[in-house]
């Protein structure tokens, strides 16, 4: 037993800062209690993801490396970042409502008055070490203070690449507060968040932030950070509602029937953050492909091509086999089939929803040809033409 002790406080000591903290005491006392947590793990909705890699290892190395017939995983080029400024995001939106997609998952919203930052990850690369791992393929658009005042920043989940351990050390020399899924404020506590600025909710619990309320609802995917993972985190899509405006951010995710639940019960809304990115046939539970994006947003918004589709997830990693650019270029191709408005905006673009959408497919100046393994099979949805969702995908070589 001593010797175990041991090694485990070894193992222990060797963990960088980026791991963060589990719970412990009330906060796991309070997981536990989760009708979500069974059998030593917070459950997923419809059942058990596979959160490994299908198939055999060797399989996926060959297919992750194979620069034969792997697809092109960076840009060819510059990505086109847009030169926001201080001045710009000063300025109240018109409408009330403004969304600047800031690259992969981060997104400020200023709704009605307020101000909500969804995922910053301003690091360099999402790893916990600075040496290694996905590195950025553009630049952050602005530096974190010239955002201006924040006032609440909401996490998804606490994987590397939606909870960035520089970013939110920076954030906690400020007075804003934090929105965040069960067992996720143990990491920020550990970085020096106190406990008074957190808001940690369980699925379907909400909180009051100023004028907005905030509403954790489920997603399909997993957790963890560390050498040991205890799946002791939760998860979650984000609800923001404000007294004119609602909007809909869905972490990670894989498709699933609850989407419609969440519409039901929230909807409709104003613009839908859909992760679109990083999907693979080696996982297809925790992450949508675009056409399943496309028909997780016309489910919220109770199966009518409405408000605004904004692509997260993508363009800014390489976490997937397929081109980087792929996942823009498929989502604008199934929301044009169905009559969904899908904003494209250069990261770093702000946006009024009920103005002027950017359309502009800017990926295609540095992407080169897109070919990627997947196939849009004849079975593609239609909502408009009134036909059940169908999986309509299949994993076929390249077309």
């Amino acid at each position: 037993m001593t010797g175990l002790r041991s090694q485990s406080s070894g193992l222990r000591a060797l963990q960088p800062e980026a791991f963060g903290a589990e719970p412990r005491g009330e906060r796991l006392a309070r997981i536990h209690r989760s009708p979500h947590f069974k059998d030593g793990v917070f459950q997923n909705p419809g059942g058990t993801a596979r959160t490994r890699p299908s198939g055999s290892t060797l399989d996926l190395a060959k297919a992750f490396f194979d620069k034969g017939t792997r697809p092109v995983r960076a840009p060819h080029g510059t990505i086109p970042v847009h030169p926001t400024t201080v001045a710009d995001l000063a300025k109240p939106p018109v409408t009330g409502l403004r969304v600047t997609w800031l690259g992969h998952s981060s997104v400020l919203v200023e709704i009605d008055g307020h101000r909500v930052l969804f995922d910053p990850v301003w690091g360099e690369r999402c790893s916990p070490f600075p040496f290694a791992g996905p590195k950025r393929l553009h630049p952050v658009p602005l530096p974190l203070a010239a955002l201006g005042p924040v006032d609440v920043v909401v996490i998804s989940h606490d994987h590397y690449d939606h909870l960035d351990l520089p970013t939110i050390k920076a954030l906690a020399g400020t007075d804003t507060l934090f929105a965040v899924p069960l067992g996720v404020g143990a990491h920020l506590e550990h970085w020096g968040v106190s406990p008074d600025r957190l808001r940690e909710l369980d699925w379907h619990e909400s909180a009051e932030v100023g004028g907005v309320t905030l509403t954790a609802t489920p997603a399909r995917h997993f957790c963890g950070r560390g050498l040991r993972n205890t799946q002791h985190t939760l998860w979650a899509s984000w609800v923001v509602a404000g007294g004119e405006h609602k909007v809909f951010h869905s972490g990670d995710t894989g498709y699933f029937d609850g989407f419609k639940d969440i519409g039901a019960t929230h909807g409709p809304f104003d613009v839908t953050m859909i992760q679109i990115g990083a999907y693979s046939p080696y996982w297809p539970d925790i992450h949508m492909t675009p056409e399943e994006g496309v028909r997780a947003h016309l489910d919220l918004q109770s199966d009518t091509p409405h408000g605004v589709l904004l692509p997260i997830h993508w363009g800014t990693f390489n976490l997937a086999m397929h081109a980087w650019a792929e996942p823009g270029e498929w989502t604008k191709d199934a929301a044009e089939a169905v009559g969904q408005t899908v904003a494209s905006p250069r990261p770093g673009e702000p946006f009024e929803p009920a103005g002027r959408v950017p359309s502009d497919p800017w990926w295609r100046s540095v992407s080169g040809p897109i070919t990627h393994p997947w196939r849009r099979s004849p079975a593609a949805v239609s909502v408009a033409a009134g036909e059940e969702r169908s999986e309509g995908l299949d994993f076929a070589g390249d077309v």
